[in-house]
């Protein structure tokens, strides 16, 4: 069975997570993808509503979770190298850069979003990408690949999508997670990068990017010397 074969597609639907989710109990196998020209009820993280007009992309994709693979919460960051990668062929990679976990900036701005939902055995990956527009009046910058070159179709732009995270799927199952961390690391904020996180447990707490653990936790080192280890919050450069 060719990659392409298992990409579906749809006019519209109210979120290709929710759609691939329902796919999953049906038993599709892990590497389908549906993608939408466009959604009703698109989903960012901590349930925030993802605007979702037509001629960006909007896609998901299944991942069976195996015997021995790492933690799954750290597909988000198979997601994140894998998307930044492709980006790289169209804005000079100086110009992006991966927020922890899984946003990817482009001159700053939030260019991306990866959502995951898990399912038992299974775990969906969704990835929205701002290629022709993006939205204003946000909490933060946002850009869109049109604003750096001509925006490519969202159905090629995921076959290549496709490929890369194929790629760095086979890498994070067949060598660990230690080299999509590396990889993500080379790419991310440096370490002592001021940041701001905001969480359930650490609300507008300051600090300077202390790297990763060895599960893709985010150390924050306080003014006090103390470094926290976070595992979920949203992350804003100073």
């Amino acid at each position: 069975m060719s990659a392409t074969s298992l990409i579906h597609h749809v006019a519209t639907t109210t979120s290709t997570n929710d759609d691939v989710a329902a796919l999953a109990r049906s038993g599709a196998p892990e590497g389908i993808w549906l993608r939408a020209d466009a959604q009703a009820g698109g989903r960012g993280r901590h349930g925030r509503v993802w605007v979702s007009p037509p001629g960006n992309l909007y896609a998901s994709t299944l991942v069976r979770i195996r015997a021995g693979d790492p933690p799954p919460h750290t597909l988000a960051m198979v997601a994140a190298v894998a998307l930044d990668q492709l980006l790289t062929a169209f804005i000079a990679p100086d110009r992006l850069m991966i927020k922890w976990p899984n946003d990817l900036l482009a001159d700053g701005a939030k260019i991306s979003g990866i959502l995951l939902d898990g399912l038992g055995d299974a775990v969906v990956v969704g990835v929205g990408v701002n290629l022709a527009h993006h939205p204003d009046g946000l909490d933060r910058a946002t850009t869109s690949l049109s604003h750096f070159t001509v925006a490519p179709d969202p159905a090629a732009f995921l076959i290549e999508l496709a490929a890369s995270f194929a790629h760095w799927l086979a890498r994070w199952r067949g060598e660990g997670l230690a080299v999509v961390l590396q990889r993500w690391q080379a790419r991310a904020h440096p370490i002592g990068a001021a940041l701001t996180i905001r969480s359930a447990d650490a609300d507008g707490v300051e600090g300077l990017f202390d790297g990763l653990d060895a599960d893709g936790a985010l150390r924050l080192r306080l003014a006090s010397g103390e470094v926290r280890v976070l595992h979920a919050g949203d992350v804003f450069l100073l």
